[in-house]
């Protein structure tokens, strides 16, 4: 059985995935690059209808959270979703929750 300080543990690891999922303006990002793939901020910017700037602090804050990854091309920086990590530590959560 998980003790209360494994579990706050690992809730804290997921922190930033929950802060980074709860904006829906990320969610769209996260949502447009799973079914688009690779996209650049001006791509993302024409499809939000957003600044650049906010597209650019939503893809610093979904980088951070390790649900981006991106590739540089020539002078553009495309962007992907990547789950594999945030995956890994929510579903490990949702067990130390559920063994409680």
């Amino acid at each position: 059985m998980a003790t209360e300080n494994q579990v706050r543990k690992v809730a804290r690891d997921c922190s930033l995935v929950f802060n980074a999922l709860g904006d829906p303006n990320r969610q769209d990002i996260l949502i447009m690059l799973e079914t688009e793939g690779p996209l650049n901020v001006l791509q993302i910017t024409e499809r939000l209808n957003l600044a650049r700037p906010t597209i650019s602090h939503h893809l610093k804050i979904l980088s951070n959270a390790g649900l981006l990854k991106s590739t540089k091309k020539s002078r553009e920086i495309f962007y992907e979703s990547e789950w594999s990590d945030a995956s890994k530590n929510l579903k490990k959560f949702m067990k130390l929750l559920w063994d409680c």
